[in-house]
Formats: C-alpha cells, structure tokens, sequence
C-alpha cells in the first residue's frame, strides 16, 4: 500500500508540481473519469425509483420524496414545501393532482382540503437507494436459474478452449511435421474472418448434431478457438527444446510431457487466454441468442434482453440486473488483472 501511494504521489519537481506534473495528473485522472464515470452512473441509476429515472435533467444520486401516514388516508401522501402564497412555508401532503393544480392538506390538520396551483409546490426530497429494484429480482425472475447456466457455459467452455488449443499449439510449436506451416497460416487467416460470416453454417452443424436450444450446442462451437491457438503456440515457442529431449530420454511419454512440462511453464499465457475466454463466454450474446430458445436454458445476457419490450422497458430491474451481472465478471478481472499484463509481456517479449 505505501509503495503504490508513494508512485501516485511521485513528482518530478522538488518541493513544488513541475508542468509535467499537471499534466500527467491531469491527463490520469480525466483517464480514469471516462472508465469509471459510467461505471459509477449505472450502479447509482440501477437504485433509482422509475420518477427519477425518468426526470429530466437528471440526478446523479438516487433522491426519493418522503412522505407521511396522515388521518383519514389508507396510503401514504407525498410531502411538498409550499413556496408562495398564503400557506408560504407550509409543510403539506398531497392528497391528488390534476391540470395543473393539487389538493393538499396540512398533516395536523387533515380535514382542511387546500387547492393549489402545482407550480406553488416543492417536493421534500432526500437520498434513498432503491434496493426493491434488486430484491425484486429474485420474486419476478428466475435469476438464479440464469446465474447458473451463465456459469456453465463459461466455465466449461473455458476449459474445453484451453484443452484444445494447448494441444494443438503444442503440435504446432514442437512438432515438424509436413504441413505444419500450412495450418498456422490457417489458423491464423480464420483470425480474419468475422464471426457473422460462419453463424449459418454453425448453426446448421449445431442442428444436426441435435445440440439446438441446448447449453452444449453453446458451448461446443467454441471449444477452439485461432486467437488461443495462436497465443499459446508463440509461447510455447520460447520453450526450450532441450527440456523436452531430455524428457523423452527419461523415457517420458508425449501426454507426460505435455501434462508436466508444457503445461506448467505455460501457466502464463494459460492465465491470459483462461481471463478472456471467461470474459468472452460470460458477456457472449448474440449465439445463445441464436442457439437458445426455451427460457430456462437463457443466459444472465439473454435475460436482460427480456426487460425491453416494444412498448416499453422496465429500467429500474433492467438497471439492477446489470450490476449483478457486471459483479462476477469484474470480479474476475480485478484479481487476475496482474496476469495479463504479464502473460502478454513475456509471450510477445521472448
């Protein structure tokens, strides 16, 4: 922790902010406003009653009015301010409004029916999270169902994805074999080749094979993939030979080696490649769109989908199912950062 407050507090002048230095800050702190500003403006909308997500200008904290149990009313009445007139001052709960104007009454004295105009008005106000729009959740939707196949898609797909393209990047990297040129540049070529392009096909295969409206018939098709392939095997380049041929002459079979060699000294770009495929699975949408029809079987991606109608979109769960869905993935990402960074140094440095 001191090492990191010692690097943001670091100047390159001594005793005062050289123009570097307000310029670096300046330049950091605009940097991390555009990543996190709208980070921050969703978690906060995602507690806001549907009013004030629908006020124009709007908020940046979630407000809600107050209001008061008052004699006579089954409900609870919303509090104003009266800013002019005869009642200036007064606090009041109004009991309806209609063009333009309010009846309001005082809460010591219910009884009294007041008319106003609504411009008379001001609401009382204070900060108040919303935390229905989440609880909320749980009673209309089946979110842990959707939680649960989003989870299984990801994980397993993720390691399927690593098991086949670190077998097939360690066939390219330290094997000769007739051809082997010939499908690197293959799978590098399909790099260039925009998904949409083979959606049709893919979903025809998937058809066939009777993995439609299935978790499989989302997770197979991307169990390889040409960008793992390709970061795996520039890796496993840098290994030396020599470990391998002395394996081999410790009468090491070729699974042995792949499994107690190749696997451990490739942890690094493992981690990289196992942080984007999760990344990749989790936020994925437009295939399970495709592959998946039945409700039960619908990721937390495709259940967002399901908040917007033609007529209208219920923002507050939209909103609230956002954040919940943003939590695991940014989770993720926070604790294994450090790796991609690393992993994609030593890969393209070595």
């Amino acid at each position: 922790m001191g090492r990191a407050i010692s690097f943001l507090t670091a100047t390159r002048g001594k005793g005062r902010l050289h123009w570097t230095d307000w310029v670096s800050y300046t330049y950091l702190i605009m940097g991390v406003f555009l990543m996190f500003g709208p980070v921050i403006w969703l978690v906060l909308s995602s507690f806001k009653t549907p009013n004030e997500l629908d006020r124009f200008p709007p908020r940046f904290l979630p407000y809600a009015q107050e209001t008061a149990e008052v004699p006579g009313f089954d409900e609870p009445l919303l509090l104003f301010t009266v800013t002019e007139g005869e009642y200036a001052g007064e606090v009041v709960a109004q009991t309806r409004r209609a063009a333009g104007r309010a009846e309001v009454v005082l809460p010591v004295d219910p009884e009294n029916r007041i008319r106003l105009q609504a411009n008379q008005l001001e609401p009382i106000e204070h900060i108040a999270f919303a935390t229905e729009n989440f609880t909320s959740l749980f009673e209309r939707f089946n979110f842990l169902r959707f939680f649960w196949n989003s989870t299984f898609i990801t994980v397993t797909a993720t390691l399927l994805m690593l098991l086949v393209n670190s077998m097939a990047a360690f066939a390219l990297s330290k094997y000769e074999f007739r051809g082997r040129t010939s499908v690197l540049l293959l799978v590098v070529g399909t790099l260039m080749i925009p998904q949409t392009v083979v959606l049709v096909p893919l979903f025809l295969i998937v058809t066939e094979l009777g993995m439609f409206n299935s978790l499989w018939g989302v997770i197979i098709p991307g169990a390889a993939t040409p960008t793992g392939v390709f970061l795996l095997r520039q890796y496993m380049i840098t290994i030396p030979d020599e470990i391998l041929d002395a394996a081999r002459m410790d009468k090491a079979s070729e699974w042995k080696i792949f499994w107690r060699i190749i696997i451990p000294l490739s942890a690094p770009a493992i981690a990289v490649l196992a942080i984007l495929a999760i990344m990749w699975r989790w936020n994925d949408f437009l295939w399970p769109l495709i592959v998946l029809t039945q409700s039960e079987n619908f990721t937390l991606q495709l259940a967002l989908n399901s908040f917007q109608g033609e007529l209208q979109t219920d923002w507050p769960s939209l909103l609230a199912m956002t954040v919940l869905t943003l939590l695991p993935i940014a989770t993720v990402f926070m604790f294994l950062q450090k790796y991609i960074a690393t992993g994609i140094a030593s890969t393209g440095g070595k």
